[in-house]
């Protein structure tokens, strides 16, 4: 059996199946560090301030950010499978790295190559759109997004893993266990689609970066993914904090449910923009997300719950929106193009944590930085509407 047969107009569940799980481990690998901050943070281990859990919590992020644009120009030029082993590979050995942190210093060099999880998102993007036809695309990326619950594994796991056995070690461990079983999974079942590899050069692949559409999703996606990433890797420290002081566990629960929403949304998000487009749900998601945020800065555990799962729906739903887009307006560099939205929703959720650390430290509170997402979400509408107008004319 070839290839070519094997794409069909229906594309290839196998794959993205592959892909979708892949995606997952790298993300529980990259997820485990905010997952175990609680733990990290304490006077028993590395007494952490506020201000360095905040660092630490976006170092991982900024090469999950920024790796993100190499690694899909490479899978647009090599394919993605040989990409994808390389990148779970990394995730690997960084996840079995972590569980020997000592020092501030060991967390964050070590914390910072955990990072390659988050990247490995512009990878399984090329690999699977090439597998699907135009039509399928928004739902094919919206399930291999849902990935993101690896992000919810270890929220909810790692707390328990280290109740279980008292070692934080093995919080980090045991998801680079996973992944090690599914990139066994992976090379021996996944195969790149037809005509997935090209020999442009990287010129070629630059090209679209000009474009201004390209720039807007970036925009786009700084809100949504930014935020998705902000939330789960700073909801198990927010949470544990006044005025919630709730036990690691819970706020990892929580924080486990938030991302676990978020995730559902986003195949939805792709589904809906593949009926109605995706811009239409993101005029939608914009004034729905400044609404959340304006409810989370209220310091009730009622209007903050009401707030983050309102805020989930919003996000995942535009989520899988933007990556609609996506192959739609650059169906033959979405490897590229998706390096450069990913590196932006990737920098969304980098910059946030440092934010609310220093509104924390200045004020005492989270609330400032809550008011500025709201303005932020309303500024992304504005430029949406905007522009659907002017080519509309």
């Amino acid at each position: 059996m070839t290839k070519e047969t094997l794409a069909t107009s229906d594309g290839n569940k196998l794959q993205l199946v592959l892909a979708t799980g892949a995606f997952a481990v790298c993300f529980a690998v990259f997820g485990s560090v905010s997952a175990l901050m609680p733990e990290l943070r304490k006077p028993a281990h590395l007494n952490l301030s506020p201000m360095e859990v905040s660092i630490a919590l976006s170092v991982p992020v900024l090469l999950g950010s920024l790796g993100r644009i190499p690694l899909g120009i490479l899978a647009d030029r090599f394919g993605g499978r040989k990409i994808f082993i390389g990148v779970l590979l990394a995730a690997i050995v960084a996840g079995l790295s972590i569980g020997f942190v000592e020092s501030y210093a060991m967390l964050l060099v070590f914390s910072f190559f955990v990072g390659i999880g988050l990247a490995s998102f512009s990878v399984g993007v090329v690999f699977v759109s090439g597998w699907y036809p135009p039509t399928l695309q928004g739902t094919a990326l919206g399930i291999y997004g849902a990935g993101c619950i690896g992000q919810s594994l270890a929220a909810f796991g790692a707390p328990l893993v280290v109740m279980a056995i008292g070692s934080i070690a093995w919080g980090f461990w045991l998801f680079a266990f996973l992944a090690a079983v599914w990139t066994a999974f992976f090379v021996w079942s996944a195969i790149d689609p037809p005509k997935n590899s090209s020999n442009k050069s990287l010129a070629d692949f630059l090209q679209p970066l000009k474009e201004s559409k390209s720039w807007l999703l970036s925009l786009y996606y700084f809100l949504t993914f930014g935020g998705f990433v902000a939330m789960a890797i700073y909801l198990p420290i927010f949470l544990t904090e006044d005025p919630y002081k709730l036990t690691p566990a819970d706020a990892g629960f929580r924080t486990a449910g938030f991302v676990v929403l978020a995730t559902i949304m986003r195949p939805v998000g792709g589904i809906l923009a593949d009926k109605i487009g995706g811009r239409k749900i993101l005029l939608a998601v914009f004034p729905m997300t400044a609404v959340m945020a304006i409810l989370m800065a209220f310091p009730m555990m009622m209007t903050f719950t009401i707030g983050a799962l309102g805020m989930a729906t919003a996000i995942g739903l535009g989520n899988g929106a933007v990556f609609k887009l996506v192959p739609e307006y650059f169906p033959k560099t979405v490897g590229s193009v998706t390096g450069l939205v990913g590196a932006a929703g990737g920098l969304g959720g980098f910059f946030p944590p440092l934010v609310l650390g220093a509104i924390r430290q200045a004020t005492g509170t989270f609330t400032l930085g809550f008011i500025f997402l709201a303005l932020f979400a309303l500024f992304c509408m504005a430029v949406c509407g905007l522009t659907a107008r002017s080519e509309s004319s």
